[in-house]
C-alpha cells in the first residue's frame, strides 16, 4: 500500500528533506517552547514535551485510561493484585470494542489526553497557526508499548511486557491514544505525522530481552501502526541507538527516525532491508544532530552535518537512488529528543537542524 492510500484528507505530504524533531524541549513554558518550534522548523512543527514537568515523563505522559496503572507518590507501576483489577479490564475491553465499531467515540473517550498530561498539544493546536499555507505537516508523538511495558514494572518488580494481559491491555490502548491524537492534529486540515517513540528497541537482542521474540513485538507495532493509519496520519518509529533494523524496515511504517549521527554503520549493514523500504514509499528520517555529548554539539556546524548527510546517503547510491531522490524521501532530526540539554545546547541543536535541512534541499532540490 502506498503513502497516499493510506491517507484521507491528507495525502499531500512529501518529505523533501524538511526538517522537523523529536518531542522533548528543556524548557518551563510551553509557549516559549512552540516560539523555538516555529522559528527552527515552521514547516513540521510538533507539540513540545517539557520533561522537567513529571506528568509529561516519558513513562507517565500517556499513562490517563490506561487500566493496570497505579501511582504511588512519585512511583508509577501495574497493578494485576488490585482488587478491582477485573473490573477494569471488562470496562476497559467494552471502551476498547465500543471504539473500534464506531471510531467517532473515540473524541470524548478515556483515551483522550488532559490538558495536564499535554499542555503543549493543546497549545500547539489552539495557536494560530502563522503562515498555515506553508505547513507542510503536523507531528505528534507517543511513548511506544515496548518502551512503556519494558520501563514500568509490577508491584512485584517485573517489567509489565511479560504480563501477557497487561501486554495487550497497554498495547490497545496506546494505540487508541495514537489514533485520537492523530484526528486531534488533523483538525489544522494538514497532513499528520505520529511517531511511535522506543527507544527501549535498541535492546532488542541484549540479554536484557532474551526471551523476547520479534513476532511479538513486530505484533505490538503493528497494532500501533493501524490505529494511526486507520486515523489517518503517517506512522513513524524513532529509536535513538541500535535495533533490529531489519524486523523494523520490514513492517509498515511509513517513517523511519534513527540516530544517524551515532549508528548510521549498523544501519547501512542491512541496505537490502533500507532499499525494500524506500521502494515502498518509506521515509528516512535522518537523526544527524548529535544531541548525547555536549562536545559533539559544540564541535559540530550544519556544513560539517551536511557532508555527513551527503556521505551517507552516498553509500546508498545506486541506479535507481541518486542523492536528490533519497532526499525526497528524508526528513532531518535530531539524533534525539533535547529535554536533557540545557536551553543553549537545545537551540544550537535546533538550529543546525534547521540549517542542515536548508542546506541539502538549496543544494538538491
Amino acid at each position: 500500500m502506498s503513502l497516499h492510500n493510506k491517507l484521507d484528507s491528507t495525502d499531500s505530504f512529501q518529505a523533501d528533506g524538511h526538517a522537523t524533531l523529536i518531542g522533548s524541549i528543556p524548557l518551563s513554558s510551553h509557549a516559549e517552547a512552540l516560539d523555538l518550534i516555529f522559528k527552527h522548523t515552521p514547516l513540521i512543527p510538533l507539540w513540545p514535551q517539557l520533561p522537567g514537568i513529571w506528568q509529561e515523563g516519558m513513562l507517565v505522559q500517556y499513562n490517563e485510561g490506561l487500566p493496570a496503572i497505579e501511582t504511588d507518590g512519585q512511583r508509577v507501576f501495574f497493578n494485576s493484585d488490585s482488587e478491582h483489577y477485573e473490573a477494569d479490564q471488562l470496562t476497559f475491553y467494552e471502551d476498547y470494542l465500543a471504539i473500534m465499531d464506531n471510531f467517532e467515540l473515540l473524541a470524548d473517550s478515556r483515551f483522550k489526553m488532559s490538558r495536564e498530561c499535554a499542555e503543549g498539544l493543546y497549545q500547539l493546536t489552539e495557536s494560530p497557526i502563522s503562515a498555515p499555507e506553508n505547513i507542510v505537516a503536523l507531528k505528534g508523538q507517543i511513548t511506544g508499548p515496548f518502551t512503556l511495558l519494558t520501563g514500568l514494572k509490577d508491584q512485584n518488580d517485573r517489567p509489565g511486557y511479560y504480563d501477557q494481559m497487561i501486554r495487550e491491555m497497554i498495547t490497545k490502548g496506546l494505540a487508541l491514544k495514537a489514533a485520537w491524537q492523530v484526528c486531534l492534529l488533523k483538525k489544522a486540515n494538514k497532513p499528520v505525522i505520529l511517531f511511535i517513540d522506543e527507544p527501549a528497541l535498541a535492546g532488542l537482542g541484549s540479554s536484557s530481552f532474551i526471551s523476547i521474540s520479534k513476532e511479538d513485538i513486530a505484533q505490538d507495532q503493528t497494532e500501533m501502526i493501524e490505529a494511526i493509519h486507520r486515523a489517518g496520519g503517517l506512522a513513524g518509529v524513532h529509536v535513538c541507538a541500535n535495533s533490529d533494523w531489519p524486523l523494523l524496515l520490514s513492517l509498515d511504517y511509513d517513517i523511519l527516525n534513527f540516530d544517524a549521527y551515532g549508528f548510521f554503520d549498523r544501519l547501512i549493514a542491512c541496505k537490502d532491508a533500507v532499499y525494500s523500504f524506500l521502494d515502498r514509499g518509506g521515509i528516512i528520517a535522518w537523526g544527524l544532530i548529535p544531541t548525547s555529548e555536549e562536545d559533539h554539539i559544540t564541535k559540530e556546524s550544519s556544513a560539517s552535518l551536511t557532508a555527513q548527510w551527503e556521505e551517507q546517503a552516498g553509500q546508498l547510491v545506486n541506479e535507481t537512488w541518486s542523492l536528490p531522490a533519497l532526499l525526497k524521501q528524508s526528513l532531518i532530526t535530531p539524533s534525539c529528543g533535547t529535554g536533557a540539554l540545557t536551553p543553549a545546547l537545545a537551540s544550537r541543536v535546533l538550529q543546525m537542524t534547521q540549517e542542515v535541512s536548508e542546506n541539502l534541499r538549496s543544494k538538491y532540490l
